[in-house]
């Protein structure tokens, strides 16, 4: 596979090349008094170690739909990849009498989960009306097929972007159209009156993390024991409110694996009327340690060479279920071909050393 960083280069030399981050990347433990605290402790895990370079995985395939990719997350156990958009303007769903804009599909908040097998083929599809952007999914295996995690009951913001009130739990069922009060929808208020709910399953410890605005000002995140949460119990393993380091370019996705939760930020590349790039990579990865602490934040170029490259989601990936520790952690990619021609394509990039 690919390396951002070429191959032949030894661990040290690795390092000295992303030494020159230094400035912009927080390394060592830092406190989060500044913007909140955790509230309970997290055993210690292993972390990823974010100067390890980015492996490619996919590069530049199509999903369902034109738009771009929101976020994705992978059935480890049937080796599929569930990815996330918001339904492009112009497709009529079943039950529909007309057709709808790119701009009354994202107020409404109406999404196209795509199922991929691990060789990048499309395997199936389905549709969620009026339940969010898809800032974050969660997949949880069972059987052959999957229950997904998305946010639901999507109410739109200042912007006309509809953003999930609540956290719902449906089976993947490929072709239908679902909608929040479908009967084969569960939904969960874990945080009475948030918005901008989203969630996150960590598939090593069994966890899932939910993301939530509380008053309309203060983003948090908290973390439960999965089947704890699915029975209706909302009692956190941690809660730590959002680092004020991830204020500024814009938040795109975000995951956990045992101690750490990881987050990702940034904007897509910028061009001139001619096609020529007139931005660079603002695209950070940040660890943070679930007992309160930002641990690590880089910048990454992986992917770098993409036309417009827009960070989209962070994810687990576990290639062999038998050893689950030996984990991928993902950042997805949305791209264009040029400034003519806009469909968008998704790519995958990961980091594997765990320290």
């Amino acid at each position: 596979m690919k390396r951002e960083t070429p191959s032949h280069l030894s661990r040290r030399q690795i390092l000295q090349r992303v030494g020159g981050l230094a400035a912009a990347a927080v390394t060592g433990s830092v406190a989060l008094a500044q913007t909140g605290t955790a509230s309970a402790a997290v055993a210690a895990s292993k972390r990823f170690d974010l100067t390890d370079s980015s492996d490619e995985w996919f590069r530049e395939i199509l999903l369902n739909e034109r738009r771009i990719l929101q976020s994705f997350a992978f059935d480890n156990t049937n080796k599929h990849l569930y990815t996330a958009q918001l339904v492009q303007g112009g497709r009529m769903l079943a039950g529909e009498s007309q057709a709808y804009t790119d701009g009354e599909r994202s107020k409404n908040g109406d999404l196209c989960v795509t199922r991929l097998d691990w060789q990048g083929s499309i395997i199936g599809r389905m549709y969620l009306k009026g339940f969010g952007h898809g800032v974050s999914i969660g997949v949880e295996p069972s059987g052959s097929s999957a229950y997904l995690w998305t946010e639901s009951d999507s109410v739109p913001d200042s912007q006309n972007n509809g953003y999930g009130t609540k956290i719902a739990r449906f089976k993947f069922a490929n072709g239908t159209v679902i909608r929040p009060d479908s009967p084969q929808v569960t939904r969960y208020t874990p945080v009475a009156d948030s918005d901008h709910n989203s969630v996150a399953i960590d598939p090593v410890t069994n966890r899932i993390v939910h993301r939530y605005r509380a008053n309309g000002t203060t983003w948090k995140f908290s973390l439960y024991d999965l089947a704890s949460f699915k029975a209706g119990t909302f009692t956190p393993l941690a809660t730590i409110t959002q680092p004020s380091v991830l204020t500024g370019s814009t938040f795109q996705g975000y995951t956990s694996m045992g101690q750490y939760l990881y987050t990702l930020d940034g904007d897509a590349y910028s061009y001139d009327e001619n096609g020529v790039q007139t931005s660079t990579s603002n695209t950070y990865v940040t660890s943070i340690d679930w007992n309160g602490t930002v641990y690590e934040r880089r910048l990454s170029n992986a992917g770098k060479s993409l036309f417009y490259r827009e960070p989209e989601g962070l994810a687990i990936q576990i290639p062999d279920t038998s050893h689950p520790t030996a984990a991928r952690l993902h950042l997805g990619f949305g791209s264009e071909e040029s400034l003519s021609r806009t469909d968008k394509k998704a790519s995958f990039y990961y980091k594997d050393l765990l320290v």
